[in-house]
């Protein structure tokens, strides 16, 4: 299903897609985030993925009432606080995601399914 939001002129449809994306780059912009996460089927190991396939780490379900709930695969900075790093990326991405797309953020997961040292 894709995000619909009605105003004066109409309906806008927004790709779950273009969610994904956008809510991708805006918790990547969050302190202590390293990358999103891809879990391998095969072997069930996170993969770190690189900026151009940020969508692979996150999900967007939109309900029937064009609520959205979101789902993040992430890895975490070693030595930073999970729990303040995952506060940060919870307002942050709702904040910025209803304001993007005028659509009301029902539930934010997040899965950290790493913890990487950085350089």
């Amino acid at each position: 299903m894709t995000g619909l939001v009605d105003n004066e002129n109409g309906q806008i449809t927004i790709d779950e897609a273009v969610i994904e994306e956008f809510a991708g780059h805006a918790a990547l912009d969050c302190f202590g985030i390293v990358g999103m996460a891809a879990i391998s089927v095969r072997d069930g190991l996170a993969k770190l993925l690189n900026g151009s396939s940020v969508r692979k780490g996150v999900n967007v379900a939109v309900d029937s009432k064009k609520r959205l709930t979101i789902s993040f695969h992430i890895i975490v900075a070693y030595g930073v606080s999970i729990r303040t790093v995952v506060r940060n990326l919870i307002n942050t991405v709702k904040y910025q995601v209803e304001d993007y797309t005028n659509m009301k953020v029902k539930a934010i997961n997040v899965y950290v399914e790493g913890v990487r040292v950085i350089d």
